[in-house]
């Protein structure tokens, strides 16, 4: 794996940053540098990203120096970091007013709509990051010959639980949001519900599987 940058970003952050592709073993670098850096003096916030971690620090009291050369460590500590989630399978109804963009993705893919459906719910998926609103889970894994790209127009509002492929990637809106992501299906399971502890359905770490609830032509 490449060695990653790390640069300040203005007077309160360090940014360590690897060159895309996001991968799995790039992800687990990024998991175990945040659970480390959770324990470091001064370091106020730790946010993961897609290939990418980003502290917050006490500008007046942390040493950034120190702190990259830290942050450098438990990168290339973390090789063999096995992944830390949980099994969840997410039932989808595919199709019909749920995905409405199913037939969108069979004529851009060359499949057909149930070919579709069966290489989506035949995939193995991994949540690499938490972003966009809380619960949105960016996973890793979906099939290759399933990218599609997203709208030329988003959506002025998805409903939640509508389920998604944008580019290389599949995921779940866990609200009723604007959004620009070709929809395939929709799932009753609430992603992220401020009354649970935690709130968010899914973490980083997490290893999905979408399961086939019905399918609408």
């Amino acid at each position: 794996m490449n060695q990653p940058r790390i640069y300040p970003l203005g007077d309160n952050a360090l940014v360590c940053e690897s060159a895309p592709p996001a991968t799995l073993d790039c992800q687990r670098r990024v998991w175990a540098a945040a659970q480390a850096a959770r324990g470091w003096p001064h370091v106020l916030e730790v946010v993961p990203g897609m290939n990418n971690l980003t502290l917050v620090v006490d500008p007046l009291a942390a040493d950034r120096d120190a702190l990259a050369a830290q942050l450098r460590a438990a990168w290339d500590a973390a090789s063999d970091a096995p992944a830390p989630g949980r099994e969840v399978d997410i039932p989808v109804h595919y199709g019909g007013e749920a995905g409405p963009d199913l037939e969108v993705v069979a004529k851009h893919t060359g499949l057909s709509p149930k070919e579709v459906v069966e290489r989506h719910a035949a995939g193995q998926y991994i949540v690499f990051f938490l972003g966009f609103q809380p619960g949105f889970a960016y996973m890793g894994g979906l099939d290759e010959k399933l990218h599609t790209p997203r709208r030329a127009e988003p959506r002025l509002e998805v409903p939640a639980g509508s389920v998604g492929i944008g580019g290389a990637q599949t995921g779940v809106y866990p609200a009723n949001s604007p959004g620009g992501w070709q929809l395939i299906g929709r799932t009753h399971l609430p992603l992220f519900d401020p009354a649970r502890t935690p709130p968010t359905l899914l973490q980083p770490g997490d290893q999905v599987r979408f399961v086939v609830a019905g399918v609408e032509a």
